[in-house]
């Protein structure tokens, strides 16, 4: 959510096809990539991931993004879970 005024994880919440996505705020604004820097790094630090191991696949434009990381799938999938618990 571009202008969030802070960089926070807000859980989870239902998609516009019902799916569950992760929601997330950041406070850097779209313009020039911006935004999408802001989530990896969000990601990145909550996820205890590099930098490198968080990427946007689809959506760079679009509120709803694509993401992929990479490592420890079990050990990534503890941290999510602890993220939205």
């Amino acid at each position: 959510m571009p202008k969030g005024g802070r960089d926070a994880i807000d859980g989870l919440i239902a998609g516009p096809d019902g799916r569950a996505l992760l929601a997330l705020r950041v406070a850097a604004p779209p313009a020039g990539g911006a935004a999408n820097d802001a989530v990896v790094r969000l990601l990145a630090k909550a996820l205890a991931l590099k930098l490198r191991d968080v990427t946007i696949v689809a959506g760079g434009a679009a509120r709803v993004k694509q993401i992929q990381l990479a490592g420890d799938a079990a050990a990534i999938a503890v941290r999510l879970e602890g993220l939205t618990a």
